[in-house]
């Protein structure tokens, strides 16, 4: 299907190319690569990470290999190396292709992009593992690497939002608004939450401008909207270009895609506070906070009924695109998080899950069910079109790929629901004399069984990682077939 009709209400013929045009396509290749190099390296950590908890010896011993360190390599090779290389690869191939128009700067500034970005996460998983990490929730890399991200990302816009203004379709897509509330949005929240005073310019420690309770919620103010602009907007512009795409339908309703932004747009940005019930934050801001995370609830199912109904008609692509499987089983665990977020949110509910693995395993949920799975499936269909292959080197391992990974998601997530409600129970638990029940020790050694089922489900969603890396590779490898209709040739689709 044309993208010129992918946002249309019905199937609308594609207009009249006025030219050819010749899409910078190796950047996006460049940083596919990256995300799947990327992926399986945050796998491998996690699982790492999981066999630490579960069994405490594979500490090793070392500062450079305990918890503590890896953790943070973890997070950010997971959310920034692996989803960041998928979103701005992504981004670069659909922003061109629905504006009909080469990307802006051209190869020197989207190169800048690529190695400016892998360099950046190269050199902040090497700042962790040294210890010079600022201390924050989501933990910061130093300032030097905050300044050297801040030109990286404005370059990154640069490419992205010039594309649009130099657009042959009058038509702005809404996939793309998706994209610019991520790119916009992500660099002020970069800004605010990493405001900090360095003490030398030859040093790393610098002091945040942030104390108290005030250092809290500017933190959760970025990490809750890092989730939110990052972590949903992103890949829901992912989702407004691919699963038309891939089922060969029209979105099922333009209307209710606008309704869908603009609503998740203004409310997602107040939601931070739900992270602080129950602290020195004022009541009154935990309850905003609350209030504004159950409303979202609404425009976040109005996206996913809007992505699952556009393969009205074309249910039975899912037997033969594994691509697509990924991309819409990835709407039903966003669907699945959106409204375990909200209900979590609830103050009544927070009291028992809040610092409980019952919060690992709704983010994990979240990670690898929706934004893993989204990117996968915008992989498998981005290179057999980016390297010119009539199909993957093989369905029977993308199959394979999507129910060992699909098991290891449901191991995961329900060991961690029961290891979190199980420890929320037992820390408020007390006898009959008023005295607590249980030690902090005794709830730690009753999750020992659920933290080996989480490594288990770790292991086999990193094995459904691997399967895709070899597969992917070996259909780059096998013989290229250009498979597209003459009529996109000459427009250089």
């Amino acid at each position: 299907m044309s993208d010129l009709a992918i946002g249309a209400g019905a199937m609308a013929p594609a207009r009249a190319v006025r030219a050819a045009v010749a899409y910078n396509e190796d950047v996006v290749k460049k940083f596919t690569i990256a995300a799947m190099f990327w992926a399986v390296v945050a796998f491998t950590v996690g699982v790492l990470l999981a066999l630490q908890l579960a069994f405490p010896i594979f500490n090793l011993g070392l500062e450079f290999t305990g918890f503590g360190r890896l953790r943070p390599v973890h997070t950010s090779a997971a959310i920034f190396a692996f989803g960041g290389s998928a979103l701005i690869g992504t981004s670069f191939y659909v922003v061109q292709r629905t504006c009909r128009a080469r990307l802006f700067g051209g190869e020197a500034l989207a190169n800048f992009v690529f190695w400016g970005y892998q360099f950046f996460i190269v050199m902040a998983a090497l700042s962790y593992v040294m210890g010079y990490s600022q201390s924050m929730e989501y933990a910061e890399p130093e300032w030097h690497l905050d300044v050297f991200l801040t030109i990286v990302w404005v370059a990154y816009g640069i490419a992205f939002i010039g594309t649009v203004f130099l657009r042959e379709e009058p038509h702005i897509y809404v996939a793309n608004w998706f994209y610019m509330a991520f790119i916009i949005t992500i660099a002020v929240l970069h800004l605010g939450n990493n405001m900090a005073l360095p003490v030398s310019f030859f040093e790393a420690k610098s002091y945040s401008v942030y104390t108290g309770v005030q250092s809290a919620l500017v933190q959760w103010w970025y990490g809750h909207n890092a989730v939110g602009f990052f972590l949903t907007a992103g890949f829901l512009g992912m989702m407004y270009y691919f699963i038309p795409k891939q089922a060969n339908r029209p979105v099922y309703s333009y209307r209710l895609s606008v309704v869908h932004f603009w609503s998740l747009i203004f409310m997602y940005i107040w939601a931070g506070p739900h992270h602080l019930h129950y602290t020195s934050l004022p009541d009154w801001a935990q309850t905003v906070g609350m209030v504004f995370s159950i409303i979202l609830w609404m425009p976040s199912w109005g996206g996913m009924i809007n992505g699952l109904m556009t393969l009205s008609g074309a249910w039975d692509k899912l037997r033969t695109d594994p691509g697509l499987r990924f991309s819409v089983t990835a709407v039903g665990f966003y669907g699945m998080s959106t409204f375990e977020g909200p209900m979590m949110s609830i103050k009544e509910v927070n009291g028992l899950a809040h610092y409980t693995d019952w919060v690992v395993g709704h983010v994990h949920s979240g990670a690898l069910g929706w934004v893993a799975f989204i990117s996968f499936g915008a992989i498998y269909y981005l290179v057999p079109a980016l390297w010119r292959r009539s199909g993957l080197y093989s369905h029977r391992l993308a199959e394979w790929h999507f129910w060992i990974a699909t098991l290891g998601i449901v191991l995961y997530i329900t060991s961690m629901w029961v290891a979190g409600i199980m420890q929320g129970l037992m820390w408020r638990a007390y006898d009959k004399f008023g005295f607590l029940q249980y030690s902090f020790a005794e709830s730690v050694n009753a999750m020992h069984p659920y933290y080996v089922i989480r490594m288990l489900g770790g292991v086999m969603f990193l094995t459904g990682g691997l399967i895709m890396a070899y597969n992917l590779i070996m259909t780059v490898r096998s013989p290229a077939t250009d498979i597209r209709p003459a009529r996109a040739v000459a427009a250089g689709a």
